[in-house]
């Protein structure tokens, strides 16, 4: 693992967003991150839904470091321009690490299950549509009978009872 900064070092800072044409930008051609239709859609969604609130990462050359499925997003809805910052300080070796580890290291974050449950359902009391956040319907289900304080939907691991004081029981029970 590297060794974090000092306070005295730079850590590079993108000083500004702009707009280009999608029809510039270049997708990864060796990006191992797929992205499936019903995603892009998802990510379509909640662009109409909060706006384009994540820019586009790209290098000297407009190649995509991040952002492969807000561009496809873009493209289903028919935008011509994307927000993008320009990263033109990493290596070869660097833009190839980024563009794996910016997936990656997403995935390796958790959530509190408590406050994720608590959450769901006040959106649901304000009648937001929670098809827009990702999560599948089983997986909503489960965290608002969660948040609701119900028994776990079927397939959901029950509680196990305290057994009896005084079991009664007689062979082949």
């Amino acid at each position: 693992m590297t060794d974090m900064p000092k306070s005295d070092e730079l850590i590079a800072v993108a000083e500004r967003i702009e707009l280009w044409p999608i029809d510039r930008l270049r997708p990864y051609e060796r990006n191992p991150r797929t992205h499936s239709d019903d995603q892009v859609d998802q990510i379509a969604a909640s662009m109409v839904e909060f706006g384009w609130t994540n820019p586009i990462l790209i290098d000297e050359n407009a190649g995509i470091l991040a952002g492969h499925g807000r561009l496809l997003a873009a493209r289903k809805l028919g935008l011509a321009e994307a927000p993008v910052i320009r990263l033109e300080h990493l290596s070869e070796a660097q833009k190839r690490a980024y563009v794996i580890g910016d997936n990656q290291l997403a995935l390796q974050a958790g959530w509190s299950e408590e406050l994720l449950a608590e959450e769901l359902a006040w959106l649901r009391d304000e009648r937001f549509d929670l098809d827009l956040i990702g999560f599948d319907a089983t997986e909503l289900e489960r965290l608002l009978s969660l948040a609701d304080g119900e028994a776990a939907p079927d397939g959901a691991e029950d509680e196990v009872p305290e057994p009896p004081e005084e079991p009664v029981s007689r062979p082949g029970d």
